[in-house]
Parts: structure tokens; sequence; C-alpha cells
């Protein structure tokens, strides 16, 4: 899969195994591989390309996944150890109600690595009148127990709620999308580990005016389109002209403060009282060290502990809640459910592609 922040192509190597219904993982092998400049570019403009362009990108964007699959496998001496690829794709488009679009061909994939292929994970819920977002809580609640909140921090934050009779999750925030475009204007990639954000000051109007933004006062089930934090939130920021650190410890504020009203949310609306419960933290934004402590200060209040796994669970969670609803398609089984998703009915997500019959 690939993220919304540009990282790079995430590729993981996963066995699944089930046993009287309770399902174990192993990631075996891990690898996410930064893209050139020109396929940086290429994804970070494909909203702006002519239809005829986007669908050619789309198949061209197939055989390059397909190609870096075929590369991984032999790296990894996996040849006729791989029984099926899932692929995420790369998200261009999401507007519930209307449609969602992840680039990466599947058929282009299949063809290239001559395996089965699972893609357009999302596409199902949409056509129901879901979100088609977050699709991860069912892999969550099966494959991660133990854990009441689970806060994924990539280009976007998404926070799911496991509770006992449903499952809840929905977009929080734009998140590591925003960091880092502020951190290319003075060259660097990324804030590593929050430093520049930590030697910066809130600017308080500014903070208000992103707290005061519509889609925060929306109920869930909702979700976000890339387009939000590029075309919304970064110009917002950059209308202040603030130094580039006060502007990265503004925004690490908004993300946490906003977490915490997202928390605070779905207590409420399960009427359940505070008391002490646990938030896994996963996504690129978990090596974030400041945003880590000003999320613990805002959910302080929550008697909520943050949990930290490893680092390979870190980077590559949604890489393997892929492939687990990769493997439920391949079963014909249920991958996405309404009461997260505000779909007419849970359904079997994915289109399936055949590499050889």
């Amino acid at each position: 899969m690939s993220g919304s922040s540009l990282d790079g192509l995430d590729i993981a190597y996963i066995e699944f195994e089930e046993k009287a219904g309770k399902w174990t993982y192993a990631i075996l092998e891990a690898e996410c591989i930064s893209y050139s400049p020109s396929w940086e570019n290429s994804l970070a403009t494909a909203q702006q390309l002519p239809a005829i362009e986007l669908i050619a990108l789309h198949s061209t964007y197939g055989h390059y996944l397909g190609e870096a699959v075929n590369r991984f496998i032999q790296a990894s001496n996996l040849e006729f150890k791989v029984a099926l690829i899932v692929s995420h794709g790369h998200t261009v488009f999401h507007y519930p109600g209307l449609f969602t679009f992840q680039l990466g061909d599947g058929a282009a994939i299949a063809a290239k690595t001559s395996l089965p292929v699972v893609s357009d994970l999302r596409a199902m819920d949409i056509a129901l009148g879901g979100q088609g977002a977050p699709i991860v809580p069912l892999g969550e609640r099966v494959l991660f127990e133990g854990y009441d909140f689970f806060l994924n921090i990539g280009g976007i934050s998404n926070l799911s709620y496991n509770a006992p009779t449903q499952l809840d999750a929905f977009d929080v925030c734009p998140a590591n999308k925003v960091l880092n475009l502020l951190s290319i204007e003075i060259g660097k990639e990324f804030d590593a580990e929050g430093m520049m954000a930590s030697s910066g000051r809130i600017h308080e109007q500014l903070f208000s005016q992103l707290n005061e933004l519509p889609y925060y006062k929306q109920e869930y089930p909702k979700s976000l389109d890339n387009s939000f934090g590029i075309d919304i939130v970064y110009p917002l920021i950059k209308s202040h002209s603030i130094p580039i650190i006060d502007a990265l410890a503004t925004y690490v504020e908004h993300i946490a403060f906003q977490l915490s009203v997202s928390i605070s949310m779905v207590l409420a609306k399960h009427n359940l009282p505070i008391s002490s419960r646990n938030l896994l933290v996963t996504g690129g934004g978990a090596f974030n060290d400041y945003l880590i402590a000003r999320i613990e200060h805002h959910l302080a209040p929550y008697s909520i502990e943050i949990i930290l796994p490893d680092e390979k669970t870190i980077q590559y969670k949604e890489a393997l809640i892929m492939g687990f609803l990769g493997i439920l398609r391949w079963r014909e089984e249920g991958t996405v459910m309404s009461s997260v998703t505000g779909a007419s009915r849970n359904s079997i997500g994915g289109a399936l592609w055949m590499g050889e019959h």
C-alpha cells in the first residue's frame, strides 16, 4: 500500500493462520520503498490529470507495483511461497456518496506477477452508501485483542473504538501530510521526532481557526480526502505567515487536541464513564516524540494509556490489515462493517484478479 504522506510503498510478506475461528499472524518480511522524484510527483499531481491520462497512470502504476512485488519476492527468497497479493493502492480521490479511487490497476499487478490479486477494497462500501473509510477496524478487532482504542497517524489520522457490541471508527484530521508539507519548506522531508515543532510556539489564532473548521463539527461516521489537508488546512496555516517551527508546533497541538475531542465524542455517544483504557498508536506519526507527548497531555483527563508497539507493527500495521482483508475477501467473508462506515449493510469488499488459470 501507499500512504497519503507519500513516504513510500509499503510491502509486507505476512503469514496468517486460522484455527477454530482465532487468527494469528507473523510479519516475516517488510520493506518501505521510497518513491523516485518522478513517481512522487506523478502521485502528488494525479488529481489534476485529464481522465485519459489518469487511467493511463492507473495502469502504469499497477505495472510498477507488480514489478516492485516481483523484486521484493526475489530479494526475500519468497518464490513459490506467496499465495495472494492484496493491494490497497494509492488514494487519489475519496468522495463518500460518489466514489473512491485508488491508483494501481489490480489487473496489471496480476499480469506482472502471475499471482491472484485483491484490489479496490473500499469501492463496495462506497456503492452501499458508506464512507469507504476507515476499513481497518475489523482487522484491528480480530488481530489486536485487548485494546480499547486504535490510532493510526499517517497522512490522515484515524481513530477506532473497539466497543463490546460494535466498532466505531472515523478520520480525525490530516496529520503527517500537513506536517511534511511544512517541513519540506525548510528542506526537511519530515520533522524527525518532532524536534522542530517542540522548539516552536503555538499561534493561538491559527489554533482556534483550525479547530473551527466545519469537518470537526460533523458527527461520525465521517472520512477525509487528502484535499482537505492540501487545499484547506495547509493554505489556512500559510495565510498567517508565521515561522515554520511555530506552524509545526501549532499543527501538532491541533492533531492532539482533535484526538481528545474525538475520544470525548466516542465516550459521550456510548455514555461511557472516564476510566482506565488504552490506545494503540501506529503509523509514521508514532515516531514523532513531541506529537506523542502532546497526545498524552490532552488525553490525561480521560485516563487513557498510550501504547506504542514494536517498530514493525508501528510501520506496517495498515499493510498487515489490508492483507487480512484480502484473505477474508478470498474466503468470501465480510471485510467492512456498516456500523463503522454508515453503509446500508456489511459487505465483502475487493475485486479479485486471477494471475493464471
